[in-house]
């Protein structure tokens, strides 16, 4: 019984329960803080109070997941062994891990060490699990999966395409195909770094040409998101109606 209201309030319906909302907007406010240390070169102690704090409440939040495994995994004990390697629960971990390396003054583990901090990072993946906006993102990818590959399998495409076209109208410029993959890439998103750029008019033709194709293709997968996005919010906003009624 325990146990059932535990994983209620960690992955219960938010919308009739107050306890789990609480829940999910304390974890998003302990998340948040977690990253301010991360936004400065210098480490001081309140950064590091606050490292120590906010690694024990994702410690804590990690073992009370891990005992109500087989509510949410529903596969009976074998749950406490599957969940470990679930893609959340493996973040979760990337997340506290860095906090709890004590390493000496070596210089090599002093390297290993700036390694390591960069995986706190991670904590900002915690929120897709408490985000109601983001967990609506992340279904409206599921439901437009078919239609973003393609649009994705398009892109690619274009961008080999347009790199073997611009390799081979310009030899000079590029030293490798990679370059021209590069530059195809940055073309298409019409960011224009200006690092690499054709000089000849033909290679200058095929650049406007890659730009305005890029134009469309960056649009198609945002509008497809979009679109996605606000037909689940009608949704959410019927079936809230319907109960309401």
């Amino acid at each position: 019984m325990i146990r059932e209201k535990i994983y209620t309030m960690l992955d219960g319906e938010t919308e009739n329960n107050r306890i789990s909302t609480f829940y999910n907007y304390f974890m998003m406010i302990v998340i948040i803080i977690s990253l301010i240390p991360l936004a400065f070169k210098n480490n001081n102690a309140l950064f590091s109070i606050i490292d120590k704090v906010t690694v024990s409440i994702f410690i804590v939040d990690y073992l009370i997941r891990f005992f109500v495994a087989d509510k949410q995994l529903k596969k009976g004990a074998f749950s406490f062994l599957l969940y470990p390697i679930t893609p959340m629960a493996i973040i979760d971990l990337l997340a506290i891990l860095p906090s709890l390396t004590i390493l000496s003054s070596g210089f090599r583990l002093l390297k290993m060490f700036r390694l390591l901090r960069t995986f706190r990072v991670f904590k900002a993946f915690k929120m897709f699990r408490y985000s109601k906006s983001i967990n609506i993102i992340i279904e409206v990818m599921k439901k437009q999966k078919t239609a973003l590959i393609s649009v994705g399998t398009f892109a690619v495409g274009y961008i080999l395409i347009a790199a073997l076209v611009v390799f081979n109208v310009e030899p000079n410029t590029f030293n490798n195909f990679f370059d021209a993959i590069y530059w195809a890439s940055v073309s298409l998103t019409t960011v224009g770094y200006g690092d690499i750029y054709p000089v000849s008019t033909t290679g200058r033709l095929v650049t406007i040409i890659s730009s305005l194709i890029g134009i469309a293709i960056v649009a198609l997968p945002s509008g497809i998101i979009t679109a996605g996005y606000l037909h689940e919010i009608r949704d959410d906003e019927e079936k809230e109606n319907h109960n309401n009624d």
